[in-house]
């Protein structure tokens, strides 16, 4: 069964799906979008949209409401307006309303309010218990949950440190640390209302537990392996299409581990990017190094992606680094690349041309602590090892010494030890592929079809 073309049956069901904000690419659109292929006619409520920032909900109705008149760009500072909307939006006439949300959409009403409250529509017991009666009225509400709100609760700390207005900084931090215990409260509380939480990795279901308390499903978020996992054991080139960037085979070095005394080792040089334009009627072609020398990390540019730790660590163990993506952290990633011939950046790029990127890397490098990690888990199909943080989603699916490796701490000598380690080790790219197969959109959408159907019986 194909999981792009076929829609889940269930004509009879009202549903509505909804999420934080609909206005840029990341591993949270990628749930809220197999979602919406399996329920095409749900509409999608969101607190803002940009078709141009992202446009995979083109045929989907997509409705917003006040917040759709600020500018994306103010996005950071809009979580308490967030909190109001999503608290005011009445989705009861559904039947089931499924919210993707690491943020406020969680909040949504699913009830009609009513001034006085029959005990069959009592959600929880004082003992903070959920208890589910099937003939209340209103929408059965699915909270699919990538982590508790991040800035409210355990990345507080590393926020205040550094919330990302640059200079408003200290402004920011100001107010932040004033609002922030009633911003929990409210959060918290907005936790309360859904029926049901699911959620990505047993990591992300301890922290709902802990700040939350209440307990959750593990459904692993969708990943397109298909696109990622056509490996070949020994590709030499590989065409995109015309006009998009290509490599040369390069002179890197493949002495690998350094010889003793050498560390850093003498820096390489990157293989060098550019337009082949032999033939105009023909696409280009992509020549990658083998055996693989480069490693490679692609994401959005947002601090808590620590690419900045990723660059540090390969300019400490001497070896190349692409890294792949863009975001508000661009400018000081170039800076610290300082430009070494080491570091190569490069665009977003497509999944078929990431797909080959990925396939003749040395490794994927997973530094920053995450609920789940779909990029890591795209990089495994393809056969690439994953050196990631042992902290987070990623205990999830790295298997240590198997598929990949993991790092004891975020500092960019802990992340180059374990690259010169990783350099000693053999692994066997085809069965790493095979790893990632429990990660498919088919076990997503078998997994959430599963759990809706259950809900559905008993109403």
């Amino acid at each position: 069964m194909s999981s792009q073309t076929n829609k889940v049956q269930s004509s009879q069901l009202r549903i509505a799906l909804v999420c934080d904000w609909l206005t840029t690419p990341g591993g949270a659109e990628k749930v809220l979008l197999e979602l919406h292929r399996m329920y095409p006619d749900a509409p999608i409520y969101t607190s803002q949209y940009s078709k141009k920032g992202l446009d995979w909900f083109n045929d989907a109705t997509v409705k917003t409401g006040w917040l759709q008149i600020f500018p994306k760009s103010l996005r950071k500072f809009l979580g308490p307006l967030r909190q109001l909307y999503f608290s005011h939006l009445d989705l009861s006439a559904y039947d089931f309303v499924i919210s993707v949300t690491g943020a406020e959409a969680k909040s949504v009403r699913t009830r009609p309010k009513t001034k006085k409250t029959h005990p069959n529509l009592s959600l929880y017991h004082t003992s903070g218990k959920k208890s589910i009666d099937s003939t209340h009225h209103g929408a059965y509400h699915l909270c699919y949950c990538h982590v508790p709100t991040q800035y409210y609760w355990q990345m507080y700390d590393k926020y205040i440190e550094n919330p990302g207005f640059g200079p408003l900084n200290p402004i920011v931090r100001f107010f932040f640390k004033l609002l922030v215990k009633p911003l929990r409260k409210a959060d918290f509380k907005a936790a309360q209302r859904p029926n049901q939480f699911i959620t990505i990795s047993h990591y992300a279901a301890d922290q709902i537990q802990k700040y939350y308390h209440r307990e959750s499903v593990i459904i692993a978020p969708p990943v397109e392996i298909s696109k990622f996992n056509h490996f070949s054991a020994k590709p030499k080139s590989f065409s995109t299409k015309k006009g998009e960037l290509s490599t040369e085979t390069s002179n890197f070095s493949t002495a690998f581990p350094p010889k003793k005394g050498s560390y850093p080792p003498k820096p390489q040089t990157f293989p060098q990017y550019h337009y082949q334009s032999d033939h105009s009627d023909l696409p280009p072609q992509i020549i990658c190094p083998q055996p693989p020398q480069y490693y490679i990390i692609a994401c959005r540019q947002v601090t808590w992606k620590r690419v900045d730790l990723a660059i540090e660590a390969c300019l400490k163990a001497g070896v190349p680094l692409l890294v792949v993506g863009d975001g508000p952290e661009r400018a000081r990633l170039v800076k610290l690349a300082a430009d070494s011939p080491l570091i190569k950046f490069l665009p977003w790029t497509k999944s078929d041309e990431l797909a080959i990127y990925l396939q003749n890397a040395k490794a994927y490098l997973f530094p920053s602590l995450e609920p789940f990690g779909i990029a890591a888990v795209e990089a495994l199909a393809a056969g690439c090892p994953v050196i990631a943080y042992q902290d987070g989603g990623s205990r999830d699916f790295i298997q240590d010494g198997k598929n990949g490796l993991l790092f004891a701490e975020q500092t960019p000598t802990s992340l180059a030890e374990a690259i010169t380690r990783f350099q000693t080790l053999h692994f066997d790219r085809a069965k790493i592929s095979h790893t990632a197969d429990s990660f498919s959109v088919d076990h997503f959408r078998q997994g959430m079809s599963k759990l809706i159907q259950s809900k559905e019986r008993t109403s």
